[in-house]
């Protein structure tokens, strides 16, 4: 498997995406070092689909030097690839992985018997204290809902369960006529979004949480009494 891969950097580190895996991405302080993640990366995010891939070959299609905080994930990369309309098969596509995502983040947070207690020290990046909870990092993730809808123009919200209001958002977004065109908007902070983006920015933050709750879930409560559902290794 080759890797379209969009490579968003400054001194302090590399954010790499896989542009044809929607959410895959892999950070470093390095080019090197996060490229030398892609195998791990792939494999894990395969097996999350049921299949699993070996990486034979990584090409960097895109790149951009970034002023934001990419070792913490900061990011506002907008790739070329998803600046052109959709397809409705497309679209039910990307609908769907996303909705899974939802899905199965809810399913793992709910099974872990510990959602208030913690192994973790407090840290602090760009957005404030890190969750360290699992009641934090689902709420944390739920919360970008209503943020990342509205920056196509959607008027969704963060109510119910992660799951729910991410349905909400997409039924609200197809009541637009033309919600395929997949127009380039201008979003918060001089961010540039597209319906694509939307997508991938989706399963990329839910991929980003799920793995720091798994890790710490097992910790906590034994790997046994946690729901491995998006294949992460330990």
């Amino acid at each position: 498997m080759i890797i379209r891969a969009v490579d968003e950097y400054n001194e302090k580190g590399h954010l790499i995406y896989a542009e044809n895996f929607v959410g895959a991405f892999v950070r470093g302080k390095t080019r090197e070092e996060a490229l030398a993640k892609f195998q791990q990366e792939i494999r894990q995010y395969t097996r999350w689909l049921g299949k699993v891939v070996e990486v034979s070959e990584v090409n960097i299609v895109q790149e951009l030097y970034s002023d934001l905080n990419v070792q913490d994930a900061d990011s506002d990369v907008l790739f070329e690839s998803e600046k052109t309309p959709l397809t409705l098969e497309e679209y039910t596509q990307l609908k769907q992985l996303v909705l899974k995502s939802a899905r199965d983040f809810q399913t793992m947070y709910e099974s872990i018997p510990d959602k208030n207690g913690t192994v973790l020290p407090q840290r602090k990046t760009f957005y404030g204290n890190v969750p360290r909870t699992a009641e934090e990092m689902y709420q944390h993730t739920k919360s970008v809902n209503e943020y990342y809808f509205a920056e196509i123009e959607v008027d969704a919200d963060n109510e119910t369960d992660i799951y729910t209001c991410r349905v909400k958002g997409f039924e609200l977004l197809e009541s637009k006529p033309d919600f395929l065109h997949n127009t380039v908007y201008d979003g918060s902070y001089g961010e540039k979004w597209s319906l694509r983006k939307m997508c991938r920015r989706f399963v990329w933050h839910d991929r980003i949480h799920a793995k720091a709750m798994y890790k710490m879930a097992c910790r906590l409560c034994g790997p046994e009494n946690v729901k491995n559902t998006f294949g992460f290794e330990r």
